[in-house]
């Protein structure tokens, strides 16, 4: 049986496992707009007093939200005159640093249309409108604060070595630009000064600052989905999951799900674009926890959150070496670059179906469950022995919540060349399967040649290959001596 094949869109059936696209979120643009306006009025206020003076310039990057963004709010209070911008830079369009794969797939690309384009309408309610510029930032925001005599641009600081490299730029630009004091506007004497920089902390639930510690001390070692874009589709789907369908309550005993998009909060792409603030999460989870009930599930998604916050802290600490093939812990390894075995993985065409239908749904759909990303990590470099890298880029590639920090972040983690004190970290294809697909829905879903085997023989039709590291698992599960050298990973 030949698992491997050119259509990887869905064929639909009259099998419950086989449904059309599902939008995230459901509701229709009407509904959608409605919950905004609300979330927008629940926390925001109309007291705050605009008392500076000439024009500010709000730099958009990973902050494309109008609820919780500190520099927009900066901007505001600070000027009379707010330019709101977003540079769409070529970089972001180009090729990873090792591989050459796209560094935005054409998933992302749209979802992130969709952020502007939602960004844009929720300004323009609000008396603002967003300035769309094809362009290095570097080029672009000097010279609009040339152009408009902008005092300050403000905006979101990031923290891995790409998106540093731009601030320099811009900062080192705006240093050649020179633009009337606000002091002296109007006087009869002009001084003239250079634009400010002024970066602030937004992407994570908690701000740097109010960690107890330093960073440098964090310890060592369908069922297919289309996301909508935009603050608008972000703030329905909090809504949609916590609220309408009350799903938050069993988010714990969900959360390890791989079919449809009801499983888990779905939150990450717009969390990633910026389009959602993790602190407003927060309160919406603390609000449901004061209306309705606090329970494991409730934790357990600010949980999810300080996780995310913690690969944020962890690329501050250690830089660039989180990009490197050892890691933060500089471990050696003779990683393999094979690239037919590698595109296999890659195109979902190893013969796993676990694996192949996890690939195929990333390349549809641009999304992959939690459980499935750990399950190809782990196949990729202890399986195949592939140079992690390669699976990193790869995500950068489709992804459409790819973050940097989290992104490579979770891969050092998974091989081992990360915080994991478990350098040997390994999921069992077989037990995975057993535990999170048992009757073979998901894979069937992917893999439509599946569906006419018998559910329990899905996962593991008489074709599949074993690895001898499979192998070897597989006399561990079954071996009833109680003498295992390790533990498996559930």
């Amino acid at each position: 049986m030949n698992l491997c094949t050119t259509k990887t869109e869905p064929v639909t059936t009259s099998s419950s496992s086989s449904s059309s696209m599902q939008y995230v979120p459901e509701q229709d643009s009407n509904k959608m707009e409605r919950v905004f306006n609300q979330t927008f009025q629940r926390y925001s206020s109309n007291n705050t007093k605009r008392t500076g003076k000439g024009t500010a310039i709000v730099w958009f990057r990973n902050d494309l939200r109008v609820l919780d963004n500190e520099a927009l709010y900066k901007a505001w209070i600070s000027s009379q005159t707010l330019l709101p911008v977003y540079c769409i830079d070529p970089r972001l369009f180009a090729t990873t640093h090792y591989f050459g794969f796209p560094k935005t797939g054409a998933l992302r690309a749209q979802f992130l249309l969709e952020c502007l384009a939602d960004l844009k309408k929720n300004l323009m309610k609000r008396g603002l409108d967003l300035l769309i510029q094809h362009g290095k930032p570097e080029d672009i925001i000097p010279s609009l604060a040339k152009a408009y005599g902008a005092h300050t641009v403000y905006a979101q600081k990031e923290t891995c070595s790409e998106e540093l490299n731009v601030e320099r730029s811009v900062s080192r630009c705006l240093q050649q630009v020179v633009v009337p004091s606000e002091e002296s506007a109007g006087a009869a004497t002009t001084s003239n000064r250079h634009p400010n920089l002024q970066f602030v902390w937004g992407t994570t639930m908690y701000h740097r600052d109010d960690l107890p510690f330093d960073v440098t001390c964090l310890p060592d070692v369908s069922k297919g989905m289309k996301f909508v874009g935009g603050e608008t589709a972000g703030l329905s789907r909090i809504y949609e999951y916590f609220w309408k369908k009350d799903l938050l309550k069993v988010y714990k005993e969900t959360r390890n799900g791989m079919l449809g998009p009801d499983y888990s909060t779905k939150f990450s792409p717009w969390l990633a674009s910026g389009s959602l603030s993790p602190r407003l999460i927060h309160e919406e989870v603390k609000r449901y926890e004061n209306e309705r009930q606090a329970n494991s599930s409730t934790y357990w998604v600010l949980f999810e959150l300080i996780w995310r916050d913690y690969f944020r802290f962890l690329s501050v600490k250690y830089g660039n070496s989180i990009f490197h093939i050892g890691g933060p812990r500089n471990i050696q390894h003779n990683w393999s670059q094979d690239k037919k075995l590698f595109e296999s993985w890659r195109d979902g065409c190893t013969g796993y179906p676990l694996i192949d239908a996890n690939m195929k749904e990333l390349s549809t759909t641009g999304f992959m469950s939690n459980r499935g990303r750990q399950i190809v990590c782990s196949f990729l470099v202890r399986d195949m022995g592939i140079d992690w890298r390669m699976g990193a880029e790869w995500f950068e590639t489709c992804l459409l919540d790819y973050d940097p920090c989290s992104n490579y972040g979770n891969w050092t983690y998974g091989s081992g060349v990360g915080n994991d004190p478990r350098e040997d970290r390994y999921f069992s294809i077989p037990k995975q399967a057993q535990t999170y697909d048992p009757e073979g829905e998901y894979v069937a879903y992917w893999l439509p040649q599946l569906r006419a085997i018998s559910k329990d023989k899905r996962n593991f039709p008489d074709t599949i290959r074993r690895t001898s590291r499979m192998v070897q698992e597989e006399v561990m599960i079954e071996d009833q001596t109680g003498d295992k050298f390790r533990e498996e990973e559930t």
